[in-house]
Parts: structure tokens; C-alpha cells; sequence
């Protein structure tokens, strides 16, 4: 499986799929899709649509 990383727009935290987000609730392996439309950017609280899918 290929996973993804994406970037706060905002602030510059990437987003690791494969890593997820365990401090928040998102569990590694988490796709992005999967990711709730109400998590928000541990850094600086910016909403998912503030994040751009980048190549690491």
C-alpha cells in the first residue's frame, strides 16, 4: 500500500497516512479520505481543507 503525506497550508504539519495521528484519534493507516471533515491541524487548528497532498 502507497501512503501519502500531506501539508498544512498554514503552518507547514505534514499529515503521514501511514504514521496517522494517534494523539488526536486517527490511527496509522488512516487515508486521507478516511481522515473526519472535523479534524483539525494539530499545530494550529486549521480545518482539513487547508492541507495539500505533497510528494516526500
Amino acid at each position: 500500500m502507497e501512503y501519502k503525506t500531506y501539508m498544512c497550508v498554514i503552518c507547514g504539519y505534514m499529515y503521514d497516512e501511514e504514521a496517522g495521528d494517534q494523539e488526536h484519534g486517527i490511527a496509522p493507516g488512516t487515508k486521507w479520505e478516511d481522515v473526519p471533515m472535523n479534524w483539525t491541524c494539530p499545530e494550529c487548528d486549521a480545518k482539513k481543507d487547508d492541507f495539500e497532498m505533497v510528494e516526500v
